[in-house]
């Protein structure tokens, strides 16, 4: 099973609450699951140097990135006794209030996603080859650096 290609998590554009809501209708049959939590990231309209961003364009080194985050959730279900993680990241542009980053965590008790889902949302944060370019209302950009 290690041979495995990672599978890829990213999705073309915005991360829609369609796709969000039935993630989390798709677990109503996994009777063992007492808790999930989610994170969603979400492209905020910040003011730098006078100038409001209007939208986020993500690239990755996609192999690479779909290996970190295969090795983060081999990392995660070792560390943690999860039912089920899912993580969704966008690719392309996505606006001012929409959301980029979606991980779904799921467990039979409940302290566990809590801590769970911090520590793949900074290891995501912290190793994962995704870069944002910020585009502004006039159409100027600059490289996005993460928080």
């Amino acid at each position: 099973m290690k041979d495995k290609k990672p599978k890829s998590v990213f999705k073309e554009g915005a991360i829609t609450s369609d796709f969000i809501g039935n993630s989390i209708y798709k677990h109503q049959t996994k009777t063992s699951i007492g808790a999930h939590n989610i994170f969603l990231g979400q492209v905020r309209a910040d003011v730098i140097d006078n100038k409001t961003v209007t939208a986020i364009e993500y690239t990755a080194y996609e192999d690479m990135a779909n290996q970190k985050f295969h090795d983060i959730r081999e990392s995660a279900f070792d560390k943690f006794d999860l039912t089920c993680m899912h993580i969704y990241h966008s690719l392309g542009t996505v606006k001012a209030g929409e959301i980029c980053l979606f991980v779904f965590v799921s467990s039979p008790r409940r302290k566990v996603v809590f801590e769970a889902l911090e520590y793949i949302v900074e290891v995501i944060k912290g190793d994962v080859p995704v870069f944002g370019k910020e585009i502004f209302e006039d159409e100027t950009h600059q490289w996005k650096v993460n928080s």
